[in-house]
């Protein structure tokens, strides 16, 4: 089988993307090893998993460095997905993000060398380029300036990244995750293009803040896809190398998404209201990607809407009351 000599370590692979990635390598052959704490309370997603004879779940937290020192033994290589994701939730819980997203993240770094790992993917995210200007698009190289304390420690995270060339072992990858969309096992829908695609499919009212601000969007699918890509390419065209993930054409402002979903959903009731709390307005650049490791996206926003109202309409996630923590990172 391709890959067999190969496991990958999932750090944070119990997410909404790691769920995802751990089907992906699964599939191409890898042996994958999930750590994880399961944060949300979210053992439902690896569960499916455990019986396959090439996934290994370890519980543990990315801040205790010998349960990573354990959990990295043996591994080929490593993708760090873990910590609070999101702006909302790392306002919410200053202190856990400071411990988790900056100590925690950076301190692997250091953990992880001389245990024979051949390659780090950092993922990493857009929302650290924060505001452009109108009709400029976010390259690797733009200014980076970062509105939260999520995107504050991503660019704290690479910037430790970059400065250990020559220091460790392994070729380390920064991934700069477009905001995800599409189904996974542990679903979300606290992400706009999820969240504003169920509101309308059940029927509820929705109200738009700030409908001609941009976002990249990119479906979770082809973030494993990507991820897969890098960790098959070779070294000298990825080690420290900076990589916004997603493609041009899923580029979208909130007002265009939601012209999207009206499209299938006509008779959606939505409104529309200015000065909303999150100020990032941001189109991103995704020739490097594209050129470097040819890489599109197979999936395009469109059809990440389609497949969530064809779930809901198939009686998935219509009443997620008394389990709303379970489909979205509001509390730890």
């Amino acid at each position: 089988m391709e890959n067999k000599n190969s496991t990958v370590l999932l750090i944070g692979g119990a997410g909404y993307v790691g769920s995802v990635v751990t089907q992906h390598l699964l599939e191409m052959g890898y042996a994958v090893r999930c750590f994880d704490n399961l944060i949300y309370n979210n053992h439902a997603a690896p569960e499916s998993f455990l019986g396959h004879p090439n996934y290994d779940f370890k519980y543990g937290d990315l801040c205790h460095p010998n349960a990573l020192e354990n959990a990295a033994e043996g591994v080929s290589h490593v993708v760090l997905l873990a910590g609070l994701v999101g702006d909302p939730i790392t306002k919410k819980y200053p202190d856990e993000s400071d411990n988790i997203n900056a100590n925690g993240v950076q301190d692997s770094f250091e953990i992880l060398k001389g245990k024979g790992i051949q390659k780090l993917i950092f993922i990493s995210t857009c929302s650290n380029y924060g505001l452009m200007e109108e009709g400029v698009l976010a390259s690797e190289e733009s200014t980076l300036t970062p509105l939260s304390l999520y995107a504050q420690a991503k660019v704290a995270a690479e910037e430790k990244l970059m400065s250990i060339k020559g220091e460790v072992d392994y070729c380390p990858t920064v991934l700069r995750f477009a905001t995800a969309f599409g189904l996974s096992p542990r679903m979300r829908f606290d992400l706009t293009v999820n969240e504003f695609t169920r509101e309308l499919a059940i029927g509820n009212e929705l109200l738009v803040f700030d409908a001609d601000t941009w976002r990249p969007y990119c479906h979770v699918r082809d973030f494993s896809r990507l991820i897969a890509k890098v960790l098959e390419e070779d070294p000298d065209k990825v080690a420290f190398e900076v990589f916004n993930a997603g493609g041009d054409e899923n580029n979208f402002t909130k007002r265009a998404l939601v012209n999207e979903i009206v499209k299938l959903l006509p008779n959606s009731k939505v409104a529309y209201k200015e000065h909303g709390g999150d100020p990032r307005n941001y189109r991103v650049d995704f020739t490097k990607v594209r050129e470097v490791l040819e890489f599109e996206p197979a999936y395009s926003v469109p059809m990440g809407v389609k497949e969530i109202i064809e779930q809901v309409g198939n009686s998935f996630f219509k009443n997620l009351e008394g389990r709303e923590n379970h489909f979205g990172n509001y509390e730890i």
